[in-house]
């Protein structure tokens, strides 16, 4: 486990969630070598974890609450980073234990810098719903080029991301959530003649977002680099063989309650 509690105050932060992408894609394309970016930052490969909610806004409440992917094993495992709340079961010595209403809130007490680049509909200002989420950030960022339906989301969120730290001074930290809307539905647009959603236009479209990833890696690096996680908040279901009749999300469907999770270090 990376020390989150370690690199606190001297380290930039990254949230990264892969939006709707099932842990089974992940893993099969990483297998295919159309992730080398990736690759190259998860060597072992994602773990396959469950999520605490079967979509993105309850997903994300419980992410910015201190509770990530569970590891799929009957011992309680120590969280990487949490809210202080008496009771608390999951916290261990290597813990970053912060205090605030929300992880957000907790690293912009402690002097950091908070960003949010929203992608799906629930990190879009448009609705007051679309509010919620990313108002917990001290800036908040949507386009509709950034929209699961933009082809070009990946490249355009890493973009603003890498502007944004560039920007800051090299001693202002920073927590950076992105929430990559890709690997959202409809995926299709990512594969030339397709219509409709599977696991291979999944794929195609993470190995998009894996293309423009060095754009935000190395904006991170020129920072000093940085300590994160890079998940899914739930799978999706395509209405194939192994998703027993099930299609979209919101059902607990194995495909869609498990998801891969990584915690990551960009060096320099």
């Amino acid at each position: 486990m990376i020390s989150f509690k370690a690199a606190h105050g001297t380290r930039d932060v990254l949230l990264l969630t892969l939006d709707a992408l099932r842990y089974d894609v992940a893993q099969s394309a990483l297998a295919k070598g159309i992730l080398p970016n990736l690759a190259t930052l998860i060597p072992h490969g994602f773990e396959a974890r469950h999520t605490p909610a079967t979509f993105t806004f309850a997903a994300h409440q419980a992410f910015f609450a201190g509770f990530f992917p569970t590891p799929i094993a009957k011992e309680v495992h120590p969280r990487p980073l949490a809210l202080r709340f008496p009771g608390s079961r999951s916290t261990g010595k290597e813990t970053l234990i912060l205090d605030g209403t929300s992880l957000v809130d907790a690293f912009a007490r402690t002097g950091y810098r908070t960003i949010c680049i929203g992608g799906t509909g629930f990190f879009n200002p448009s609705t007051q719903l679309g509010q919620v989420l990313p108002s917990l950030f001290q800036e908040a960022h949507f386009h509709r080029s950034t929209s699961v339906a933009s082809p070009i989301a990946s490249r355009t969120q890493f973009q603003i991301a890498s502007q944004r730290l560039r920007e800051l001074p090299s001693t202002q930290r920073v927590f950076l959530f992105i929430n990559a809307s890709a690997t959202h539905p409809p995926t299709r647009i990512f594969v030339k003649g397709a219509r409709k959603e599977s696991t291979e236009t999944q794929a195609a479209a993470l190995a998009d977002l894996d293309r423009h990833l060095p754009i935000l890696l190395d904006a991170l690096r020129a920072r000093g680099g940085a300590v994160g996680i890079i998940c899914s908040d739930h799978g999706t279901c395509f209405d194939e063989p192994s998703d027993d009749g099930y299609d979209g999300h919101r059902h607990a469907h194995p495909n869609v309650f498990t998801v891969p999770y990584a915690e990551v270090e960009v060096t320099v």
